[in-house]
């Protein structure tokens, strides 16, 4: 089975009494800049097995009567109707999930910030939204020369102009739909706010990474350099405070560019900061957590190379620029890591090479390697799926979970009914008919009894997937990667 090297309870122990101490460091009440997805962190269990996507949720329920949720999202980003690549959603309307999500276990969202605003159409129209679903919402407006013009953005006429948030609790945890929206400047303007009000309030980021107290080439930190190639973020060692107190910390260049401008407003605004570095202001406390570092060392490297194929992938499809898998080739080398290392790759390949047809390989929790070829009947990756579930449940090679008598009726709806081009069975059309297979066969139910063993195993495609069968890959918990290649030659592909 694969090891767990992080302690989640730990961390979420750790990671509560460190914000409740920040709290207390500045009495009436701290802005907390929440980097990073809050529920679904799949990056982070990915490279820190042990790690619940949902532990940074799970931490601030340990906080719950004292936090508040704020939610920033930029002006431009509803105009322009951007969307979250994972879910494929707008960002207003991630922002609306998002409420829902925390309202439904019991953390209290107290408004909406529209920043960047200027008059966009969109923007208003998602404002009115807000007001007719009773959610308050606030504007925060362009700030010529920020973050440079200091004196400008402490005034009136800068951070003054911006909506006062009304906040009733001690801890202001502020997140977002995405990246760009916004975060710290809005937790900057309030305290600007709250100084002039006379309320004592501070500032501090949580950020998981890069984990500040592990060393800079440590694969959970390349890791992240990989899944943020797109953003040109690299990780450094902090200057100011390895100064300040000759310890070497991580951070990532964004802060450290930013950190003597961010400083200035703060001693601008509040007289003086407690801090003498970006480390310094994080409260992050993942890498006291980590229980096994040789688990989560070669957990960081797969998630390297998932990341590089995802990028090539991305290439291939006219997502991404070549830039991005050329840097994680660079954090390849650097961790003499090849795709060899992916003991899926090869056996992928080879069956596809034997068959001359796509084909994709599984590697279970346990190490054992399981195949699927393409067929007439179904694809390789329902195949593939099909087979595993055997292998988990010891169901010999030869007995059929799926007789062709049940295939075939669906090919017919699918070719004759919907129009569909592509007669073979997808991953989910497949798990469904094993589903209704198992209602009444003994041997078919004891195949999906199985599906839960598949949560964390690695797979390999020949072929990029299409949609459905990579989000069934996802919502199984298998972590799969393709080559960047299309089955056929067509310039359209579903």
């Amino acid at each position: 089975m694969s090891k767990v090297g992080f302690d989640n309870n730990k961390y979420i122990e750790l990671q509560s009494q460190n914000i409740r101490d920040r709290i207390a460091m500045f009495g009436d009440k701290l802005y907390m800049e929440f980097g990073g997805k809050l529920f679904d962190d799949y990056h982070a269990s990915r490279v820190l097995p042990g790690f619940a996507p949902d532990s940074k949720v799970r931490m601030l329920l340990n906080l719950k009567d004292e936090a508040e949720i704020v939610i920033v999202i930029n002006a431009d980003a509803i105009e322009k109707n951007k969307r979250r690549g994972d879910l494929g959603i707008t960002y207003d309307l991630e922002t609306l999930r998002l409420i829902d999500a925390f309202r439904g276990i019991g953390l209290y969202v107290g408004s909406v910030v529209i920043t960047r605003f200027t008059g966009q159409p969109l923007a208003i129209a998602f404002e009115n939204r807000l007001k007719s679903l009773g959610i308050k919402s606030y504007r925060h407006y362009p700030i010529q020369d920020y973050p440079s013009n200091i004196p400008f953005i402490v005034s009136e006429d800068g951070f003054g102009k911006n909506d006062y948030i009304e906040t009733d609790r001690k801890l202001i945890v502020v997140t977002a739909p995405g990246p760009g929206s916004g975060k710290m400047a809005t937790c900057l303007s309030q305290l600007y706010h709250e100084y002039k009000r006379g309320i004592t309030a501070g500032y501090a980021k949580f950020e998981t990474f890069p984990i500040w107290n592990l060393p800079l080439k440590h694969p959970v930190n390349v890791a992240y350099e990989a899944a943020t190639a797109d953003l040109n973020d690299v990780n450094m060692i902090d200057p100011f405070h390895l100064e300040a107190y000759g310890k070497t910390t991580v951070n990532y260049n964004r802060d450290i560019e930013i950190f003597p401008v961010l400083n200035a407003i703060m001693e601008k605004i509040t007289g003086a900061s407690p801090y003498k570095s970006p480390t310094d202001m994080g409260v992050n406390m993942a890498g006291f957590a980590i229980c096994d570092d040789s688990a989560v060392r070669e957990a960081a490297n797969q998630e390297i190379i998932r990341r590089y194929y995802t990028a090539m992938c991305n290439v291939r499809q006219g997502l991404g620029d070549q830039s991005e898998v050329s840097k994680i080739e660079l954090l390849m080398n650097q961790l003499h890591l090849t795709v060899d290392c992916r003991p899926v790759v090869a056996a992928a390949l080879k069956k596809a090479e034997m068959t001359d047809a796509p084909a994709t390989a599984i590697e279970l929790n346990d190490g054992r390697i399981i195949t699927g070829k393409t067929s007439s009947l179904l694809g390789a990756s329902s195949s593939m799926l099909l087979n595993a579930l055997k292998e988990i449940a010891g169901i010999p090679d030869d007995i059929e979970l799926l007789s062709p008598t049940i295939i075939e009726p669906i090919q017919k709806m699918k070719t004759g009914v919907l129009g569909n081009h592509n007669p073979r069975l997808h991953t989910d059309e497949v798990l469904i008919a094993l589903s209704i297979c198992a209602a009444t066969n003994g041997t078919a139910k004891k195949a999906l009894d199985g599906l839960e063993m598949l949560k964390g195993a690695e797979a390999h495609s020949t072929v990029i997937l299409s949609r459905v069968d990579e989000q069934t890959f996802k919502k199984l918990g298998i972590n799969i990667t393709c080559e960047p290649k299309y089955q056929t030659k067509k310039l359209y592909h579903a």
